[in-house]
């Protein structure tokens, strides 16, 4: 109890050194002052195991004083403190295996076997196991909610149905991942095309935004006409996509790119390819270069 008195005794004078070691003129600096609060924290911490402990074994003394009023011996007094658990028995491995698989012991083998014999070979009559009797019963339910599900209430979809469910979400994806392919297109990689869709849209672009200086059908009006052979800046695919994305400001003609999608240029630039030849009532004079036949024909077969 001397050695708990003295550690009680420094680890107050600790707790009480604390407030003058934290004042701003003190020399300790803060690192050392940190260390010793730690110090002193786990100095309680031990402390209160120790006194734990002591009150442990006074309970204990207490109680061997109680039993030895009562009249006990000493061998008694120890039997009643140390109590012997008793120990379990640990089943064989054998046992569980039999009654995992729903087996008998081999000592009961003759309690199983079948009177019939062949050749003097006899059989046991061991039951099923539980547990495949279990996947058994599971299969046949999980039948039942099958038949249910995909051919009486049919709330499912048999193959051919999810097949063509399948197919029509794949076409609507074809159709998103094209939509945003087209609008990667430019000048460069711009490819002529005869698809009805296509001419239909860059149609319907064109007369509402180039119509006004070209007219309706290409003829021309402020602009050039579009249909002849004659052109002022190309009249290769390319050539018509480059235009209207960046336009001719020097004379007049605004850029588009900023208005128009690149799918939508390349269907304005398709449309009046379509429009080659097409020799429309009121056409301007022609302005430009003119480009052969041939220059035409290697356009169209790009």
């Amino acid at each position: 109890m001397k050695y708990h008195r003295i550690l009680l005794f420094a680890t107050f004078l600790l707790l009480a050194m604390q407030p003058a070691m934290a004042s701003d003129d003190s020399l300790i600096p803060g690192d050392v002052m940190n260390y010793i609060g730690f110090g002193a924290i786990v100095a309680m911490l031990l402390l209160f195991v120790i006194v734990m402990l002591v009150l442990l074994k006074t309970f204990k003394i207490l109680t061997r004083v109680v039993l030895r009023e009562q009249g006990l011996t000493a061998a008694e007094i120890n039997a009643e403190m140390n109590p012997i658990k008793p120990k379990k028995e640990r089943k064989p491995k054998a046992e569980v295996w039999q009654k995992l698989l729903s087996l008998k012991p081999l000592t009961e083998e003759r309690e199983l076997l079948i009177a019939h014999d062949y050749d003097g070979i006899q059989e046991l009559d061991n039951p099923i196991p539980a547990w495949f009797m279990y996947l058994f019963y599971g299969t046949i339910i999980f039948a039942v909610g099958y038949l249910l599900n995909y051919h009486v209430l049919k709330t499912g979809q048999l193959q051919y149905s999810e097949y063509r469910t399948e197919m029509a979400h794949a076409d609507i994806e074809k159709k998103a991942f094209l939509s945003k392919a087209a609008n990667r297109v430019d000048e460069n990689t711009v490819k002529l095309m005869t698809d009805p869709s296509v001419i239909a849209s860059g149609q319907a672009i064109f007369k509402s935004t180039c119509a006004p200086c070209h007219g309706d059908h290409a003829q021309g009006n402020v602009g050039p006409n579009l249909t002849d052979d004659y052109w002022l800046h190309g009249g290769k695919i390319n050539d018509l996509f480059k235009t209207i994305k960046y336009g001719v400001l020097s004379k007049g003609m605004p850029t588009w790119e900023k208005q128009l999608s690149p799918k939508q240029i390349s269907d304005v630039a398709n449309y009046i390819e379509s429009l080659h030849g097409s020799n429309p009532a009121g056409a301007k004079a022609p302005q430009g270069t003119k480009e052969t036949d041939t220059d035409q024909k290697l356009v169209a077969n790009k």
